[in-house]
Protein backbone atom coordinates (compact mmCIF):
# COMPACT_ATOMS: atom_id res chain seq x y z
CA UNK A 1 0.00 0.00 0.00
CA UNK A 2 3.16 2.37 0.85
CA UNK A 3 4.69 1.66 -2.24
CA UNK A 4 1.82 2.04 -4.28
CA UNK A 5 1.38 5.86 -2.83
CA UNK A 6 4.36 6.53 -3.19
CA UNK A 7 4.44 6.13 -6.59
CA UNK A 8 0.72 7.39 -6.93
CA UNK A 9 3.01 10.60 -5.34
CA UNK A 10 5.21 10.69 -7.82
CA UNK A 11 3.64 10.29 -10.61
CA UNK A 12 1.41 13.26 -9.64
CA UNK A 13 4.30 15.30 -8.57
CA UNK A 14 6.11 14.55 -12.37
CA UNK A 15 2.90 15.54 -13.88
CA UNK A 16 2.65 18.74 -11.83
CA UNK A 17 5.98 19.36 -12.74
CA UNK A 18 5.83 18.92 -16.54
CA UNK A 19 2.67 21.30 -16.40
CA UNK A 20 4.44 24.50 -14.57
CA UNK A 21 7.57 24.28 -17.25
CA UNK A 22 5.81 23.89 -20.03
CA UNK A 23 3.63 27.01 -18.69
CA UNK A 24 6.59 28.87 -17.92
CA UNK A 25 7.92 27.79 -21.22
CA UNK A 26 5.33 29.22 -22.97
CA UNK A 27 5.21 32.43 -20.99
CA UNK A 28 8.85 33.17 -21.38
CA UNK A 29 8.11 32.41 -25.30
CA UNK A 30 4.97 35.53 -25.06
CA UNK A 31 7.40 37.51 -23.53
CA UNK A 32 9.95 37.23 -26.34
CA UNK A 33 7.94 37.64 -29.10
CA UNK A 34 6.11 41.37 -27.53
CA UNK A 35 9.20 42.26 -25.49
CA UNK A 36 10.05 45.06 -28.69
CA UNK A 37 6.64 46.40 -29.15
CA UNK A 38 6.02 46.16 -24.92
CA UNK A 39 9.77 48.42 -24.61
CA UNK A 40 8.70 50.52 -27.26
CA UNK A 41 5.37 51.28 -25.58
CA UNK A 42 6.81 51.88 -22.15
CA UNK A 43 8.93 54.42 -23.42
CA UNK A 44 6.39 56.33 -25.14
CA UNK A 45 3.77 55.97 -22.65
CA UNK A 46 6.02 55.97 -19.14
CA UNK A 47 4.39 52.53 -18.45
CA UNK A 48 6.59 50.25 -16.58
CA UNK A 49 7.64 47.05 -18.92
CA UNK A 50 6.94 44.80 -16.04
CA UNK A 51 3.44 46.17 -15.62
CA UNK A 52 2.90 45.89 -19.44
CA UNK A 53 4.21 42.39 -19.49
CA UNK A 54 2.58 41.09 -16.32
CA UNK A 55 -0.60 42.15 -16.86
CA UNK A 56 -0.91 40.99 -20.83
CA UNK A 57 0.30 37.42 -19.20
CA UNK A 58 -2.21 36.97 -16.96
CA UNK A 59 -5.08 38.62 -19.45
CA UNK A 60 -4.62 36.75 -22.30
CA UNK A 61 -3.05 33.09 -20.48
CA UNK A 62 0.31 33.86 -21.87
CA UNK A 63 -1.61 33.99 -25.44
CA UNK A 64 -3.31 30.91 -25.16
CA UNK A 65 -6.21 32.50 -23.93
CA UNK A 66 -9.59 32.22 -26.34
CA UNK A 67 -9.52 36.08 -26.59
CA UNK A 68 -6.31 36.47 -27.74
CA UNK A 69 -6.59 33.87 -30.75
CA UNK A 70 -9.56 34.80 -31.87
CA UNK A 71 -9.23 38.67 -30.74
CA UNK A 72 -6.02 39.18 -30.76
CA UNK A 73 -6.99 41.40 -27.19
CA UNK A 74 -4.32 40.60 -24.52
CA UNK A 75 -5.91 42.96 -21.95
CA UNK A 76 -9.71 41.53 -22.22
CA UNK A 77 -10.74 44.79 -23.32
CA UNK A 78 -14.61 45.05 -23.60
CA UNK A 79 -15.67 46.28 -27.20
CA UNK A 80 -16.97 45.32 -30.57
CA UNK A 81 -16.18 42.48 -32.51
CA UNK A 82 -17.21 40.59 -35.27
CA UNK A 83 -17.15 36.91 -34.20
CA UNK A 84 -20.92 36.76 -34.21
CA UNK A 85 -20.43 37.06 -38.16
CA UNK A 86 -17.31 35.42 -39.19
CA UNK A 87 -17.16 32.41 -36.75
CA UNK A 88 -21.02 32.74 -35.34
CA UNK A 89 -19.07 33.07 -31.73
CA UNK A 90 -21.02 36.18 -29.54
CA UNK A 91 -18.88 37.72 -27.20
CA UNK A 92 -18.40 40.93 -25.58
CA UNK A 93 -14.65 41.55 -25.83
CA UNK A 94 -12.93 43.70 -28.27
CA UNK A 95 -11.22 42.46 -31.65
CA UNK A 96 -7.77 43.76 -32.97
CA UNK A 97 -6.36 43.54 -36.46
CA UNK A 98 -2.82 42.95 -34.69
CA UNK A 99 -1.08 42.06 -31.37
CA UNK A 100 0.58 45.59 -31.44
CA UNK A 101 -3.05 47.21 -31.59
CA UNK A 102 -4.14 45.42 -28.13
CA UNK A 103 -1.10 46.38 -26.72
CA UNK A 104 -1.36 49.95 -27.65
CA UNK A 105 -4.92 50.44 -26.46
CA UNK A 106 -4.03 49.13 -23.19
CA UNK A 107 -1.75 51.69 -22.58
CA UNK A 108 -3.59 54.34 -24.44
CA UNK A 109 -6.47 53.47 -21.75
CA UNK A 110 -4.09 53.17 -18.87
CA UNK A 111 -2.96 56.84 -19.77
CA UNK A 112 -6.69 57.82 -19.55
CA UNK A 113 -6.91 57.45 -16.27
CA UNK A 114 -6.36 60.01 -12.92
CA UNK A 115 -4.04 58.21 -11.55
CA UNK A 116 -1.55 58.39 -15.06
CA UNK A 117 -0.01 61.50 -14.49
CA UNK A 118 1.14 61.03 -11.08
CA UNK A 119 2.96 57.64 -12.17
CA UNK A 120 3.62 58.52 -15.59
CA UNK A 121 7.63 57.14 -15.91
CA UNK A 122 7.68 56.53 -12.56
CA UNK A 123 9.40 52.35 -12.47
CA UNK A 124 8.30 51.12 -9.57
CA UNK A 125 5.88 48.55 -10.21
CA UNK A 126 4.02 48.15 -6.70
CA UNK A 127 2.52 51.59 -6.91
CA UNK A 128 1.14 51.10 -10.47
CA UNK A 129 -0.17 47.74 -9.12
CA UNK A 130 -2.20 49.45 -6.07
CA UNK A 131 -3.03 52.73 -8.01
CA UNK A 132 -4.57 50.25 -11.15
CA UNK A 133 -6.40 48.00 -8.47
CA UNK A 134 -7.71 50.99 -6.32
CA UNK A 135 -8.94 52.07 -9.87
CA UNK A 136 -11.20 48.92 -10.54
CA UNK A 137 -8.91 48.17 -13.29
CA UNK A 138 -10.21 44.34 -12.45
CA UNK A 139 -13.45 42.77 -10.95
CA UNK A 140 -11.03 41.25 -8.31
CA UNK A 141 -8.44 43.41 -6.86
CA UNK A 142 -7.64 41.24 -4.37
CA UNK A 143 -6.48 38.17 -6.77
CA UNK A 144 -5.34 40.56 -9.82
CA UNK A 145 -2.72 42.21 -8.12
CA UNK A 146 -1.82 38.42 -6.69
CA UNK A 147 -1.61 37.12 -10.08
CA UNK A 148 0.05 40.80 -11.44
CA UNK A 149 2.99 40.80 -8.41
CA UNK A 150 3.23 36.58 -9.27
CA UNK A 151 3.98 37.15 -12.98
CA UNK A 152 6.43 39.79 -12.17
CA UNK A 153 8.37 37.83 -9.94
CA UNK A 154 8.06 34.67 -11.68
CA UNK A 155 9.36 35.74 -15.15
CA UNK A 156 12.03 38.47 -13.60
CA UNK A 157 10.11 41.57 -15.07
CA UNK A 158 11.21 44.04 -12.48
CA UNK A 159 11.33 47.74 -12.98
CA UNK A 160 11.99 48.71 -9.07
CA UNK A 161 9.65 48.78 -6.64
CA UNK A 162 10.39 51.19 -3.37
CA UNK A 163 7.80 49.32 -1.40
CA UNK A 164 9.52 46.34 -1.10
CA UNK A 165 12.52 45.71 1.21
Amino acid sequence: MQKLLKYVLLIVGLIVFSFSFSHAQTAKKYIQKHSNTVAALSAEYGIPVSIITAVSIIESGAGKSRNCKLLKNHFGVKGKNNLLKTKGIKSAYKQYTTDEDSFKDFCRIISRKKYYAKLKGNEDYQLWINAMANAKYSTKPTLWKKEVLKGINTYKKYSKSTTEE
